[in-house]
């Protein structure tokens, strides 16, 4: 019996669920292009590759991120008899130090003791989806494992700014705190050590809320005004201010023995033979609000955009929280998503990144000549050409049509002159200069002008 035809439902919207995209062939070649070059830069710099799940055990993500960060959290509901429950045992990936940290003490009998992996993956994250902002994106990590030298921060602050430098990027900068300057500060201004934490997490909103809610951000966690305003003056700074200057004022205030003060002014020595020489700045309020950092963190700042296009810092203690023991590791997180817009916009993507991934097209015909036209592609796709070929035999007016609407620049026909000569046709559609050559120099010839 023949089935009955699905009738679409009209209020069925074939939008995808907020904070999500569908990427089109474009679109995927946009990513894979910035992809490559991550990819690229951080094997130069020894990074291995890794992957992990899409999904931990919501155990593995809860009470890493912060309070914000757990509000943010994709929970996974228990599955058959426990469906009821409402109850959830598994989560999304929000980020991939979590999931490195516990690979980390799963196969630590397994890895080297210095470890430096990158990771480009996917993570969910609950937000509120906005321009640049969204629930499903994707991540492009690296991280190095197993010691406390300030060379790992600075060979990572070269890295990433490699990476930003290769695709286009002119006149950003990388914003560099210290968590134990943060706490110095906290402490000289007078905010009670217990609500160091609740005043980070209101001071990473500068950015976004300013000042003055900030402040009342303070006053609500517990933190009395004259504090609050207090501590805003001990991180107002100039961003454009030098390092030196900087270094120089936190001296004066934190004292000249004062540790994160020093590793801050040894990572932005060493820095300087890489990279990221001359684009570092110290900015004082500078939070992050993962509550796994420890030491430095880092923020890459971009001219005329709000936001960050990626950051990361220290994380001396994270490991610890599944391996029993303290493992030094530090990280930097580049927002593929944000890149892609800010390029797209900017118009940074080189001319043959979009348009068709197909180099030339074959006709067919006749229906005689579908087996020909099917040979002929292969033998350009064996010569390391990419080949589409149109489906039917139709008029060769819609064959052209259909490839200059695909933006295919070459059509390849094969007619009964053509195959009695042993000859192909080549159409530029770009220029509508047509050639007859022979079919075994038809791919270099395509190649030569494509």
């Amino acid at each position: 019996m023949p089935r009955s035809p699905i009738k679409p439902l009209s209020s069925t919207s074939t939008k995808p669920p907020a904070g999500t995209r569908d990427f089109l062939p474009d679109d995927v070649r946009r990513r894979e292009y910035v992809i490559s070059i991550v990819r690229r830069v951080y094997e130069l710099y020894g990074y291995e590759p890794l992957e992990t799940p899409a999904f931990e055990n919501i155990e593995t993500l809860l009470g890493k991120y912060g309070e914000e960060g757990n509000k943010l959290i994709f929970k996974i509901l228990r599955r058959g008899e426990h469906e009821a429950s409402g109850d959830a045992d598994l989560a999304l990936r929000y980020d991939l130090t979590v999931p490195l940290a516990r690979v980390i003490a799963q196969y630590q009998n397994e890895l080297p003791k210095f470890w430096k992996r990158y990771q480009i993956q996917p993570v969910w994250r609950a937000d509120r989806p906005a321009r640049g902002r969204f629930r499903e994106f994707y991540q492009c990590d690296v991280d190095a494992i197993g010691s406390l030298s300030p060379s790992v921060e600075a060979d990572i602050l070269g890295a990433v700014c490699e990476v930003l430098s290769r695709c286009g990027f002119e006149g950003y900068s990388l914003r560099l705190n210290h968590r134990l300057v943060l706490s110095g500060l906290l402490n000289a201004a007078g905010v009670p050590q217990p609500l160091h934490a609740d005043a980070l997490v209101a001071l990473d909103k500068l950015d976004k809320i300013g000042r003055d809610k900030v402040i009342e951000e303070f006053v609500a966690r517990g933190i009395e005004r004259t504090v609050a305003e207090r501590c805003l003056v001990s991180f107002d700074v100039d961003r454009a201010e030098r390092p030196a200057d900087t270094f120089k004022r936190l001296h004066g205030a934190l004292g000249e023995a004062d540790s994160g003060v020093a590793n801050l002014q040894q990572i932005v020595s060493l820095a300087e033979q890489t990279p990221a020489a001359g684009r570092i700045r110290i900015d004082l309020s500078l939070a992050r609000g993962l509550s796994y950092y420890t030491g430095a963190i880092m923020e890459i700042a971009v001219p005329d955009l709000a936001g960050s296009l990626g950051g990361g810092g220290r994380y001396d203690n994270l490991v610890g929280m599944f391996l029993g023991r303290d493992v030094p590791a530090c990280g930097f997180s580049i927002g593929l998503e944000r890149i892609i817009v800010v390029m797209t916009e900017r118009g940074m993507f080189p001319a043959d990144v979009t348009g068709s991934g197909v180099d030339a097209m074959v006709t067919i015909w006749n229906e005689e000549s579908r087996a020909d036209a099917l040979a002929l592609a292969g033998e350009l796709r064996r010569a390391g050409l990419r080949v589409d070929v149109y489906p039917e035999a139709d008029k060769l007016g819609k064959q052209f049509k259909y490839a200059a609407g695909s933006q295919v620049p070459f059509v390849l026909i094969v007619g009964d002159d053509e195959r009695a000569k042993g000859t192909v046709s080549v159409k530029d559609l770009r220029s509508g200069d047509q050639q007859a050559v022979s079919r075994a120099e038809a791919a270099e010839y395509v190649r030569a002008r494509r």
